[in-house]
């Protein structure tokens, strides 16, 4: 269904288009003004006109108009949304705020309800989330100096059907990755001449390695690269050392050793399912025995902080699938649990997949492919977070992406005393970023609150180029 909105000024777009798309997420919906009178008239399927008045303060205006819209669009729609009307990433940093403010369990509760229709069990897991993460902030630097290192390896064994990560397969790239190890290299010790200059230590607080998946490097490309960070940055006071291992396909006793000899604290190692069915309909490459044989390789190897990722509404995945996944897991116990929301971006070849399917037949399911529906609902999401909990994990970080099915969320639950710092500090933005490689994406967080970004070219041709 084509949806447009016909406003009379241009203000609020962005917020007005995601909330929208909250309700709508398999539709395309089209933003028009009214000196586009035209393309407003001609508009077929579904048209909403919005009046902004005119207004002194800009908070207190765009929320007022939220809040009319969320009620239109319920009542037209019949749906309440667990998030009500918030569409931003970031929905903990409302009681992270009120907590600093001294405000109570019950006046964040009820705030975050009636003032923007969130639903009772996520105004808690917010809540439950702020207060977890205020207890692992205790003592962490965050002044203005203060930074954490990410280093950006985008490579995969392949790319996953809804994956929109900076990442290539590294079959393509293989001939090139020594080249692009030393272009990272060049990088960084270019910037730390800029950072030290700046006033800086080279001392981050947290390491974080991601991407794409790291350990698709060799074991001799994944040691220099951390024999570089060794050397150009001092790791001696880092709080928290992350590798992705996320594809247990990429994964070898010798690339273990290797992380392990640098002193890497905390990796990934993700499943997604453990149904094989779905893993081979995704295009992960592997199966549910591969991720319990690199779990226990991991373990055999000394790493008592393991992350496992599990997404709920991958396709033709029901209740029975999501339980088969939680119970293997909870056998294998891992240290934290993130749990993904399946989110259906634009750029994946899942969205690309639907929108050829649904051009060649008008009256195909936008939210079907081949037959099989994406779901995922509250319900599902707490039988998740139950799992965790009978695992001794609480919830500590949480975030939000467009188009994500049932309109919820990702969320990291940890054993206490094995969460993810950077997760937190990039998050909820309490400290600056430098990140290197292609696509990675550097975030300068001042003391005055302004957040400023640079990314690097997502293309790695390109962003090889701008390296030599």
């Amino acid at each position: 269904m084509n949806i447009g909105i016909c406003l009379n000024r241009n203000d609020f777009m962005y917020d007005i288009h995601s909330l929208v798309k909250s309700f709508f997420p398999d539709d395309e919906v089209s933003i028009y003004t009214e000196e586009d009178e035209k393309r407003c008239a001609e508009h077929r399927d579904l048209l909403f006109e919005i009046e902004i008045p005119e207004y002194t303060d800009r908070k207190t205006a765009k929320n007022s108009l939220k809040k009319e819209l969320y009620n239109l669009l319920s009542d037209y729609t019949g749906r309440k949304l667990p998030w009500g009307m918030l569409s931003g990433i970031r929905p903990v940093k409302i009681p992270m705020k009120l907590l600093g403010e001294g405000a109570g369990d019950r006046e964040i509760l009820s705030y975050l309800q009636e003032d923007y229709f969130v639903s009772p069990r996520r105004a808690e897991l917010a809540l439950q989330v702020a207060v977890n993460e205020r207890d692992v902030l205790a003592g962490v630097p965050l002044d203005e100096k203060s930074w954490s290192l990410y280093i950006h390896v985008p490579f995969c064994p392949s790319i996953c059907l809804y994956c929109t990560f900076s990442s290539s397969p590294i079959g393509v790239w293989a001939s090139r990755a020594d080249e692009y190890v030393d272009a990272v290299i060049r990088e960084m010790e270019e910037r730390k001449e800029l950072m030290l200059a700046e006033g800086r230590s080279a001392a981050p607080v947290t390491v974080y390695i991601g991407g794409g998946t790291p350990t698709t490097l060799t074991e001799d490309q994944l040691d220099r690269l951390l024999s570089a960070a060794e050397s150009i940055w001092d790791l001696s006071h880092c709080l928290e050392y992350t590798v992705e291992a996320g594809r247990p396909d990429s994964l070898s006793p010798g690339k273990l050793a290797v992380l392990k000899k640098h002193g890497v604290t905390r990796i990934s190692v993700n499943p997604q399912t453990m149904n094989d069915d779905t893993l081979a309909l995704i295009g992960r490459g592997h199966t549910a025995a591969d991720v319990s044989r690199a779990y226990a390789m991991a373990r055999e190897a000394g790493f008592d902080n393991i992350n496992m990722d599990m997404i709920l509404g991958l396709p033709g995945e029901e209740e029975s699938h999501v339980r088969n996944t939680l119970r293997i897991l909870k056998d294998m116990k891992p240290d934290s649990l993130t749990v993904h929301s399946l989110a259906v971006k634009r750029a994946s070849r899942l969205r690309r997949t639907i929108r050829e399917d649904r051009e060649a037949d008008r009256n195909a399911d936008y939210g079907n492919y081949g037959g099989l529906v994406f779901e995922n609902s509250e319900s599902l999401m707490d039988l998740a977070a139950e799992a965790a909990s009978e695992m001794q994990m609480r919830p500590y970080y949480l975030y939000r992406q467009k188009n994500m099915r049932g309109n919820l969320e990702n969320t990291g639950f940890s054993v206490k005393g094995r969460e993810c710092l950077y997760n937190i500090l990039i998050m909820e933005e309490l400290q600056s970023i430098f990140a290197f490689g292609a696509g990675a994406s550097t975030k300068y967080v001042y003391a005055d609150g302004r957040i400023e970004r640079t990314v690097s070219p997502k293309d790695v041709k390109t962003y090889l180029e701008r390296r030599k």
